[in-house]
């Protein structure tokens, strides 16, 4: 009676804790939080195949040496004819005049120890110098740019809501991203792709019209588009960036304007007081991807670190320039190889269709159950009930993804759960075809049968968990749904049926079973 009444009380509390858990499922409106989520294939939404300019990042990086080199030798005072990164990957430096050589060469060493000499020629008083980086500083960069991007766009995503993302790395430079539920895919394709690459730099003029360009250009400035239409020509040197922003916020003056507030940490704020302390009664363009968004005129020093961003955005433009900000900027642009979009109808039909292919599953193995094994059957058929409320459960509990995948491995767990009472069911026949009593035969087949069952299972669990650790996506899915399964099935066929025969077999003298 100890026995039953053990069993009797863990049966119990389980089931009634996988009610409680599915119940949310079933009326979403008592635990919205618990509720199962769908995947992709399930519920409609998004798959992007993105690849990272990885050699861009490498690029950038040979940009911005060539900006340093020249605002160091302009600090050491060192002449230089020119600096210039090349199409090619390399940093071309031409210096000029035999005194500026002998002190360019120990600056060159003592800064930039990395670089890799290329080619070299002295000629006349002239020093010619091609460089560029290590193979395996490349190599190291381009990977970093792929973990980085990686990194970036997670922190989009957590941020734009969107309820089980699905982003992994996929090969040396591919980013698989899945946004479920997603319905706008511009918005999202925007949020993702956007660079984000924020910069403070001087304006020299407006440009109106095509008179108004100057011909030819200066070597330090540019002509850069403006989200008003309008052209302006400004300063290639980059007054500051986006690198020190901790904070971007959207912000609605008196007059309902919409402008996205951003903040910089200390080493920034003192750079922004300083850039707008000398450059007083100019404007400052702010740019982000090359694109100037506003450019106010500096009024006086601005101090604490703050500055508007603004410009004719909506509430749902000025959140989204918000969350890339704040998640900050890509190291590389981002080109979309492949985009798909599974509509919610769609998604629908895979969800009627799965849920119809377990229905007619189960309703198939209950018939053979009773059948075959009678009353017997009944139990094992109640056991398999139980069996899919505490897959439900388990999904609702962790709050994992059910996909098409993830229901084939509910479809498998039904037929693993019968195929184990199954084998208790023949040994308990086999006993009693040899005489034994009803209780004695129960006894004997679960004993017999138990160690067959939990090597079967621990072994497809094994095999469960090694597809969630390495697999991707729908794999990921069908782990789930099977490990969950297999657990399940195991406490369902070896206690919880056992705990119903012993709750009949107490109450009553049994000579016989329907078996």
């Amino acid at each position: 009676m100890k026995a039953i009444s053990w069993k009797l009380v863990v049966v119990s509390v389980v089931v009634v804790t996988a009610i409680i858990l599915t119940l949310p499922t079933i009326k979403p409106s008592l635990w919205p939080h618990k509720k199962i989520n769908l995947g992709l294939d399930l519920q409609g939404g998004m798959n992007m195949r993105l690849r990272v300019m990885s050699q861009e990042a490498v690029k950038n990086r040979l940009e911005q040496i060539a900006q340093e080199l020249k605002s160091g030798l302009k600090e050491e005072k060192i002449r230089y004819k020119s600096i210039e990164s090349t199409e090619d990957g390399r940093i071309s430096v031409i210096i000029k005049g035999d005194r500026y050589i002998e002190d360019f060469e120990p600056f060159l060493e003592d800064e930039y120890p990395d670089l890799v000499e290329v080619e070299r020629n002295i000629s006349e008083g002239t020093l010619t110098l091609v460089m560029g980086l290590s193979e395996e500083d490349i190599e190291q960069r381009k990977t970093w740019a792929v973990e980085q991007a990686l990194e970036t766009i997670r922190n989009r995503i957590d941020q734009f809501g969107v309820s089980e993302p699905m982003i992994q790395r996929q090969g040396e430079e591919t980013i698989i991203v899945q946004l479920p539920g997603v319905k706008d895919a511009e918005r999202a394709r925007d949020l993702v792709g956007k660079t984000a690459m924020l910069e403070f730099k001087l304006v020299d003029r407006v440009i109106y019209s095509a008179e108004d360009k100057p011909s030819p250009l200066p070597a330090d400035q540019e002509i850069l588009e403006g989200i008003d239409g309008r052209s302006y020509l400004v300063y290639k040197k980059s007054l500051l960036t986006g690198e020190y922003l901790t904070e971007a916020k959207v912000n609605i003056d008196q007059f309902n304007e919409i402008s996205v507030g951003i903040e910089f940490d200390k080493k920034g704020a003192r750079l922004f007081e300083e850039i707008t302390g000398d450059h007083v009664n100019e404007p400052l363009a702010i740019i982000l991807d090359n694109k100037v968004q506003s450019a106010p005129n500096i009024n006086e020093k601005i101090a604490g670190g703050k500055a508007q961003v603004t410009g004719s955005y909506t509430m749902e433009e000025a959140h989204d320039l918000a969350i890339v900000l704040r998640a900050g900027s890509l190291p590389a642009p981002l080109e979309l190889e492949n985009e798909t979009t599974v509509g919610p109808s769609l998604g629908a039909d895979s969800i009627h269709m799965g849920l119809l292919s377990i229905y007619i599953g189960f309703t198939l193995v209950v018939i053979f159950m009773v059948i075959y094994y009678k009353l017997s059957g009944l139990v094992a058929d109640f056991a398999l009930v139980v069996n899919i409320l505490l897959i439900a459960a388990g999904l609702a509990a962790f709050q994992a993804t059910l996909t098409l995948p993830g229901i084939a491995g509910i479809i498998l767990t039904i037929g693993m759960a019968v195929d184990a009472n199954v084998l208790i069911f023949e040994r308990i026949r086999e006993e009693l075809a040899l005489g034994k009593t009803a209780r004695a035969a129960v006894e004997a087949g679960y004993s017999r049968a138990s160690l067959t069952i939990l090597d079967a299972n621990i072994t497809t669990l094994i095999a469960a968990l090694v597809l969630f650790q390495f697999g991707t996506g729908p794999v990921k899915g069908f782990a789930v749904t099977l490990s969950l399964g297999v657990v399940s099935s195991v406490f369902t066929s070896l206690i919880l049926t056992r705990a119903m025969f012993d709750l009949y077999l107490s109450k009553r003298k049994v000579k016989q079973l329907s078996i």
